[in-house]
């Protein structure tokens, strides 16, 4: 199963966790995954937008998944492909988002972390280029 495993895997594998894993959060403790993100308490306090966390953490749990079954699958250059659209698009959006509501801090931590992602995808860290 972990046949093909590298050291340089270890960034693509821990996005995969995070987001399979942490993704179900919500379904158990909307509220605190809410709070714990980092938005204004206003957001974990209210129970429409623990809804559309709820939601939102299907999507995140799928595309954990879809990177984990790309690694057991051997595509690589995909697992890159996946790490450069999510760290970049996603790390830009959440930097957006948080600091619009307020979250400076959380903003520039959630777009440097995006950017680290996408960048180790943009050079091949998976697929060894």
């Amino acid at each position: 199963m972990f046949d093909h495993f590298h050291l340089a895997h270890i960034p693509a594998l821990f996005v995969a966790s995070a987001m399979t894993f942490g993704g179900f959060w919500p379904f158990f403790d909307a509220r605190a995954a809410t709070a714990e993100m980092g938005l204004p308490r206003r957001f974990s306090d209210a129970h429409e937008s623990r809804t559309i966390f709820q939601l939102c953490a299907g999507r995140t749990t799928a595309l954990g998944l879809i990177l984990f079954t790309l690694y057991f699958q051997h595509k690589l250059a995909e697992v890159d492909t996946v790490m450069v659209i999510l760290g970049g698009y996603v790390g830009a959006v959440d930097g957006y988002v948080f600091w619009r509501e307020g979250c400076r801090g959380k903003a520039v931590q959630r777009a440097v972390s995006g950017f680290v992602i996408a960048v180790c995808g943009w050079y091949g860290l998976v697929a060894g280029k």
